[in-house]
C-alpha cells in the first residue's frame, strides 16, 4: 500500500479545495462530504487546511501503515 503523496493533497487543495476533494483523496469521506455541501466550510475551513495538511497526511499514511 502506497503512503499518500503530501504535494498531490496540495495540489488537489488548491485547484479542488472547496469541493473537498482533497479530503476524500485522504480518505476522510465524511469530512469531503462536509466540504462538497459547504463550500469547504464557507472557505475556512480550506483555509485551516492549508497549515494543517502535512500533519493530516503524516496521520493517514501512520493509520494506513498499522492498518487502521
Amino acid at each position: 500500500m502506497r503512503d499518500r503523496s503530501l504535494g498531490l493533497a496540495y495540489v488537489l487543495w488548491f485547484f479542488l479545495g472547496l469541493l473537498g476533494i482533497h479530503q476524500f483523496y485522504l480518505g476522510k469521506i465524511g469530512r469531503g462530504v462536509l466540504y462538497l455541501l459547504t463550500g469547504g466550510v464557507l472557505g475556512i475551513g480550506w483555509l485551516i487546511d492549508l497549515f494543517t495538511l502535512p500533519a493530516q497526511t503524516r496521520r493517514v499514511n501512520a493509520e494506513r501503515r498499522v492498518g487502521l
